[in-house]
């Protein structure tokens, strides 16, 4: 982890995601028109399918990170593959929970199980939901990342498989959005890709977030390290969190002892009895 933390262009990145956030969901409320058969329920729409669009292209994106990694055996690879993950499993549980509202508003269920989008989408959260306890069962490092490495390419392989097995199915109650068969109005249109790209850079951010806060803190355990092997810090210091410079440790060898503190004149009063 040698490359120095980069935040740079990260607060203007964020500007532009709650930019493009408040346009897009202002579109939602003001302009695009209510559903003619669920009314202003159908809203959550706007929220549900571009959550789970871009938590399935996260999965991809880590599997995409996880080749490199297996490429260079370079740990950065590693760090960014770990991190789309962590965060596409986020974004496609909260996909699954406005689903299930949505479901229940519209169907009456709050799950339905002869859907193929919503099983298919179930599968692809529960297995990803044994990369974390995967990946920290392992103790040594190397191997770790490489285990985790295979499971992401080969799960990233499933995720476009599965969709495509899904687009197959006969059997389809959910809307299908993207592609030729879809029948959303033209302001429905306009609102739902607003928020699709203000829920990618929404993706982007929080992930660019993650990776310049996991680089400090690596790169601040390397200082500590190099603190603690010089005897500038004591080693119970260098694996605590604060900043080296604010701990007390260990004098410096042209550092002058202080001075003693100084005795008291008079002679202490014995105690009374």
């Amino acid at each position: 982890m040698d490359q120095p933390v980069s935040g740079r262009g990260l607060r203007n990145l964020a500007l532009a995601t709650a930019f493009v956030l408040l346009v897009g969901y202002s579109l939602v409320f003001f302009y695009a028109p209510n559903d003619a058969d669920q009314g202003f329920l159908q809203k959550i729409f706007y929220l549900h399918v571009p959550l789970a669009i871009v938590s399935l292209c996260g999965f991809v994106f880590g599997g995409l990170m996880a080749i490199g990694h297996l490429r260079t055996r370079d740990p950065r690879w590693d760090l960014r593959s770990y991190v789309a993950i962590h965060m596409s499993l986020i974004f496609a549980v909260t996909a699954l929970v406005c689903g299930s509202i949505w479901a229940r508003g519209s169907w009456g269920h709050w799950w339905v199980w002869n859907e193929p989008t919503l099983v298919s989408f179930l599968i692809i959260i529960l297995l990803y939901a044994t990369y974390q306890p995967l990946r920290f069962a392992i103790e040594d490092p190397e191997r770790q990342a490489r285990v985790a490495s295979v499971f992401a390419i080969t799960c990233g392989a499933f995720v476009p498989l599965n969709f495509i097995a899904v687009r197959l199915s006969t059997q389809y109650l959910h809307p299908r959005v993207l592609g030729s068969t879809s029948n959303l109005p033209a302001k429905m249109a306009v609102a739902f890709y607003i928020c699709l790209l203000g829920i990618a850079m929404l993706f982007a951010t929080l992930w660019r977030f993650e990776m310049a806060a996991k680089r400090a803190r690596f790169q601040l355990r390397a200082v500590k390290r190099a603190l603690s092997e010089h005897g500038l810090i004591d080693a119970p210091a260098a694996r605590r969190t604060p900043v080296p410079d604010l701990e007390p440790g260990p004098l410096r060898p042209d550092r002058p002892a202080p001075a003693p503190a100084p005795t008291p004149d008079r002679a202490p009063v014995a105690p009374q009895i």
